[in-house]
């Protein structure tokens, strides 16, 4: 089940629960014989009569750019006695309810929400229309002498009156719980409307789209389905009952008002085309489905058809060409592709007003919803494979044969489709999308080459297939508007689509999210390599640029029907959500673009070394032997292991003594040794001589030490012996962080900057008792740097398990192969130690590939290829270098707790080092806000100091506010790290 239907019930009664109760299992709710014994059907009416309240929550956030999720949260918020639900029993007034409920999505989303607007939306006649599957099932239902109830968790509206937007005339029994006082699954509803009907449990069936008010049902002896999607509903109810209940034109209504045709017009020509024995009057429907040419379903005598036409008024430049969908079609049917039977194409606008094109109506089934909901996953498997190879069948059609030759261009199919929609976007254009105009940079630089040229249907997906109702067997295919010769992995690729969307995506749902193994649902990956098999196509390596070529042209699509929509001219009934939602998908392109990147950049040749070289390299060293327990720190005795699970501090005037102590000697420090002395430090890392450490800095960290200011860094829970370091808890040194930030020099004077200190907690953590003494006491004692190689040009190195750096084991060696950057430190002299992080086993488990090595840098092999800058900076003497590891052989005892632990290493170094970085920015911050407001005293401007200009001041108290606030948090996270681990503050709302 995905994410979203956890959430979704009739109001989402008791929506908490369902995350912790087994789902019905709808095989039982089946029938195997005709017939019926029931004599009731009771319906819930949101989800199952009109669009359940999650989708028109998850709509509305996307249009008002409220958080995801926002609204559903809110909702269960309080359980039983949160304003919800005391709401839906008619406890409290809507004005009291929508003043509740607005502060707490307030709270959950930490802005302002309309929730006027949200319950506008959700009570307006526009949303709450009841489904026609539905009304069509309780005619039928009725018409056999069943009785029909609807039992629904609703409200009063502040009319006073309650909220049922369906005609209680079709229902014999109507019981709402704001009215009655109770809810489901509270059994007592379910007894009150049996006993209005006048009939036993086991003598009806309940509908209902959340799974405990089902079994609360079922539990009284009432039979239940489950209601994930109305149509598949109702053809099990219709099993149940033994009768059918869905006589009409599946997917179709009444023609709207701006897509009417004359059907006088129309019925002289199709009289004329199919002869003078056609008799009786026009039947005209128009289908739902869809959003660019609008199609209509057509009776005549006994004859049924599909009419699709042009849109009316101006069109984009060879958009909704009905001609080519006629012809493709035509010709493919006589290939052998499944397609409707084309039986005329008619360019006389003079008609019904645009050129339009007649196909026999072929009864089936159209899966709009990708889940495919109601079904067994062995059957999903089956659609899915079925879609796969009809589109197999499409790509292998000889053109020759066909016809088809000049269908399209040969060749050359991406740059031109690149071209051709980013010229109908931006004929659509309305307001500029910042990932759109990246896309239309950067689309026609990274072209793969076209393999082949085949038949392209352009808008290849699953609903685009009808198919059989019995089997999975594709009986036709719709939709050629967008279609061509060209690339087919583009089709791939575009029938891929709802893999990356949400469920809750309106105009195209996704199974993103979705447990697709439990469903039987074809990966994308899975659904790539069926399709390479059954046509004998070699994978590629630029699926990325496909997928964001696919949503490119979704968005521009989008744009389109947007723009049509203000004309009155789009063919959906919905059209103007497409204008939001064009910028979601073209940021969901962008990030296909993205990765597709590192691919590419993976495969440009590489920088050739530069001529100097930036690295001096450190001769062997004498190693100290082990001191046991020693203590590295200089502060006798800072904190006390009874001060880890202490109260949050906020002040550093609520330090416990010692620690107060010890930070007042930090500022003295500071104000006296490190602040004098940054001009001369900044001149040296100007100079020619950068690369060489200053010997000022050696000269300060003698005197920290001396003063007992020295590796303050190590948490008290890594170091509970304070044998290593100060033994102050997260929390505490977090205020000394901050003071250390406001000079770029102090951390290292004190022995307490990255990556040492991240490497030293490693070693503290993770090292043996060789490994600490050669390369933590040195650390510890700053006689020597290290470095932290993880991060590499070719992939998204925040995710550590994407690294492809290699180690392999080699007569009792581990060789290290791979290319790094942005190594921080790594340029410095006295860099003496590499902690190094690859791949030693990609067959594993994603996060047991990875192994951490200690590698001494004086090891060959080890080639630092240049330095580079971080907002023009080369942070000279450590820089950030981009290094080429070419064979070095490591030693095994080298290797950190074992193969295969490097993830775990990863994550547990990571943790205490963030809260630094954080807090020492806050530090810099605040040094920044003090030369602000020193500036603003002395500066004259328009006869005044700049102190006394309103919009200075203004700005001031803002940045003031944003850095108390910054600092809040991270004391916070800081302090839960002490009292409930690294990994669980991730976890903690605030």
């Amino acid at each position: 089940m995905c994410i979203r239907r956890l959430f979704q019930s009739s109001y989402f009664h008791w929506a908490w629960r369902a995350a912790f109760m087994k789902p019905m299992q709808q095989g039982t709710h089946r029938r195997t014989h005709s017939g019926s014994t029931y004599r009731a059907v009771i319906f819930d009416m949101g989800g199952v009569l009109i669009p359940s309240p999650a989708s028109v929550a998850a709509e509305w956030e996307v249009q008002n750019h409220i958080p995801s999720g926002t609204i559903l949260k809110a909702l269960v918020k309080g359980g039983e006695n949160g304003p919800w639900m005391r709401f839906m029993r008619g406890e409290i007034t809507t004005e009291d309810f929508l003043q509740e409920f607005g502060k707490l999505c307030s709270e959950i989303s930490e802005i302002s929400v309309p929730v006027d607007s949200f319950f506008s939306r959700l009570t307006s006649k526009q949303v709450a229309k009841q489904f026609p599957v539905m009304t069509e099932a309780i005619s039928q239902i009725r018409k056999k002498g069943l009785q029909t109830a609807v039992l629904s968790n609703n409200f009063r509206l502040s009319d006073g009156k309650s909220f049922l937007p369906v005609d209680r005339k079709q229902f014999d029994v109507v019981v709402e719980s704001c009215l009655e006082g109770v809810c489901k699954p509270d059994p007592r509803i379910y007894h009150l409307c049996l006993a209005r009907l006048g009939l036993q449990p086991s003598e009806s069936i309940f509908l209902d789209d959340l799974g405990q008010n089902l079994e609360a049902a079922s539990s009284l002896g009432i039979r239940t389905i489950k209601v994930d999607d109305p149509e598949a509903a109702v053809k099990e109810l219709e099993a149940l009952l033994g009768f059918p209940l869905h006589v009409g034109i599946p997917n179709t209504r009444p023609v709207r008002k701006t897509m009417e045709i004359p059907k006088d017009a129309l019925e002289k020509y199709l009289k004329g085309l199919l002869g003078t024995q056609t008799t009786g009057p026009l039947e005209l429907l128009q289908f739902d489905h869809g959003q660019s040419n609008p199609t209509y379903y057509i009776r005549l005598s006994s004859h049924e058809l599909v009419l699709r036409k042009k849109p009316p008024g101006s069109l984009l430049p060879s958009a909704h060409a009905v001609e080519r969908e006629f012809r493709v079609m035509k010709a493919l049917a006589n290939a052998g592709v499944p397609v409707p039977r084309v039986l005329d194409l008619c360019e006389d606008s003079s008609v019904i007003g645009t050129p339009f094109y007649l196909m026999e109506y072929c009864p089936g089934l159209i899966y709009k919803d990708p889940s495919l909901p109601g079904l067994e996953p062995t059957q999903r498997r089956a659609i899915y494979t079925a879609m796969n190879r009809v589109l197999c069948k499409i790509h292998s059609v000889d053109l020759h044969a066909a016809g088809l030759d000049d269908y399209g261009k040969q060749g050359d199919y991406l740059p031109r489709q690149v071209q051709t929609w980013t010229k109908q976007y931006r004929a659509a254009e309305t307001s500029t999308i910042p990932a759109m105009e990246r896309l239309i940079q950067w689309l026609p630089l990274h072209l793969p080459r076209q393999q082949k040229t085949t038949v392209v249907h352009g808008d290849f997906r699953l609903d685009n297939l009808l198919f059989h109702p019995d089997k999975a067997e594709v009986l036709a295919v719709l939709d050629w508007e967008l279609s061509t010769l060209g690339d087919p992995l583009a089709d791939v690729a575009y029938s891929c689509l709802t893999h990356y969307l949400p469920p809750s995506f309106p105009m195209l749902r996704g199974v993103r999210g979705c447990d697709l193994t439990r469903l039987g649902i074809p990966t994308a990956e899975e659904y790539f390599s069926m399709y390479c098999r059954h046509t004998g196509t070699p994978p590629v390596d630029c699926w990325n640029f496909y997928m964001a070529f696919s949503f490119f042209r979704v968005a521009a699509i989008l744009q389109g029907v947007y723009k049509r929509s203000l004309t009155g001219q789009a063919s959906s009934a919905t059209p103007e959500q497409s204008g939001k939602l064009a910028e979601s998908i073209a940021n969901l392109a962008w990030d296909f673009a993205v990765k597709e990147g590192f691919r590419i950049f993976k495969e440009m040749p590489a920088t050739k070394p530069l001529r100097r070289s930036y690295h001096t390299w450190a001769g062997p060293q004498s190693l100290p032997s082990s001191t046991g327990t020693r203590s590295y720190s200089s502060v006798p005795g800072a904190s006390s292991a009874h001060a880890s699970k202490r109260a949050l501090v906020i002040s550093p005037e609520d330090l416990s003594p010692p620690v107060r102590e010890l930070y007042d000697r930090l500022q003295r420090f500071m104000e006296q040794h490190v602040y004098p002395l940054e001009p001369e430090l900044q001149r040296h890392q100007a100079s020619a001589g950068r690369w060489s450490p200053s010997p000022l800095i050696e000269d300060l960290k003698e005197k920290a030490k001396a003063e007992g200011l020295w590796n303050l860094f190590l948490p008290l829970e890594t170091d509970p012996e304070k044998n290593y370091g100060a033994g102050l808890t997260n929390m505490e040194y977090t205020h000394l962080c901050e003071v250390m930030g406001m000079s770029l020099y102090a951390p290292e004077i004190f022995n307490c900057s990255a990556p040492d200190t991240g490497n030293m907690e490693l070693l503290v953590r993770y090292g043996t008792e060789e490994q600490k003494a050669r390369w933590l006491t040195p650390l510890l004692e700053g006689k020597a740097r290290s470095c932290f190689a993880m991060t590499e040009p070719q992939v998204a190195s925040s995710d550590a398990t994407n690294i492809e750096a290699s180690i392999r084991e080699e007569d009792g060696f581990y060789v290290i192969n791979g290319h790094k950057w942005w190594i921080s430190g790594i340029l410095d002299p006295r860099c003496q130690l590499c902690v190094f992080m690859g791949k030693t086993n990609p067959q594993a488990p994603s996060h047991q590939q990875q192994s951490v090595l200690l590698v001494p840098m004086d090891t060959p092999g080890i080639r630092v290829i240049r330095p580079l800058t971080v907002y023009g900076l080369e942070d000279a003497p450590g820089g950030h270098g981009e290094v080429q590891f070419e064979n070095v052989r490591v030693p095994k005892e080298n290797m950190v707790l074992g193969p295969g632990r490097g993830f775990e290493i990863a994550q547990g170094r990571l943790g205490p080092g963030r809260i630094h970085h954080c807090m020492r920015l806050i530090g810099f911050s605040e040094r920044a806000l003090a030369l602000m407001k020193t500036r603003v005293k002395s500066r004259v401007a328009f006869g005044k100091p700049l102190v006394e200009q309103g919009t200075i001041l203004a700005d001031i108290a803002q940045s003031r506010a944003e850095i108390e606030q910054a600092r809040l948090l991270v004391l916070k996270a800081a302090h839960l790290m002490d009292v409930a681990g690294n990994k669980q503050p991730a976890l903690t709302p605030s």
